[in-house]
């Protein structure tokens, strides 16, 4: 019993700490504002250029350009993915989606697993608990009906005396009656 209520509970912590991830990467900040034009920086270096999170550096023109905060990857007419580079100078954005891919889904499948183990172990253990009584309710079940055998015993015990009484005394039948006034 203890355990289902602590699968049970770690289920509601797994699931919360999923609500959680999706709302942290939900508002995670991408590139927007800017407070520099990023167009300053295009014959200066690669570094210079990503200093400033809302550059994206293309490295086919060696030009600096704002991030395009209308598309979450960068157009290839704009830039070819793998001449992109954001946030560092050594990763391309086909590598950078890649590895977010990778980790992301390495992330999801051992959660969405998790997930998918608790849900069906709880529902299984409700299946069961509805199904098949628990040792708690057998033990009072035998113990009813022990009680009973032991009545039923007794009465017949009873009923057994009584006869042998009546044949001694050669009643055969109850003398009970009721007095009527004569």
């Amino acid at each position: 019993m203890q355990e289902e209520r602590r699968n049970e509970g770690s289920c509601k912590m797994l699931c919360v700490r999923t609500a959680l991830v999706v709302v942290f990467l939900t508002f995670l900040r991408l590139p927007g504002s800017t407070s520099k034009d990023c167009s300053d920086f295009t014959v200066r270096s690669c570094e210079e250029c990503l200093e400033n999170t809302d550059c994206l550096w293309c490295f086919d023109g060696e030009q600096c350009m704002n991030y395009p905060i209308d598309a979450i990857i960068p157009p290839s007419s704009l830039c070819p993915l793998r001449d992109a580079r954001w946030a560092v100078c050594w990763v391309n954005f086909e590598i950078l989606i890649i590895v977010i891919s990778i980790v992301g889904g390495l992330i999801l499948l051992p959660l969405v697993c998790c997930c998918c183990y608790c849900c069906f172990k709880f529902k299984r253990c409700c299946q069961k608990k509805s199904c098949r009584p628990d040792e708690e309710e057998l033990r009072l079940a035998r113990q009813r009906e022990e009680r009973k055998r032991r009545n039923e015993q007794r009465k017949s015990d009873m009923k057994a005396r009584y006869e042998e009484i009546r044949k001694k005394y050669g009643l055969s039948e109850p003398v009970f009656h009721r007095f009527e006034n004569e």
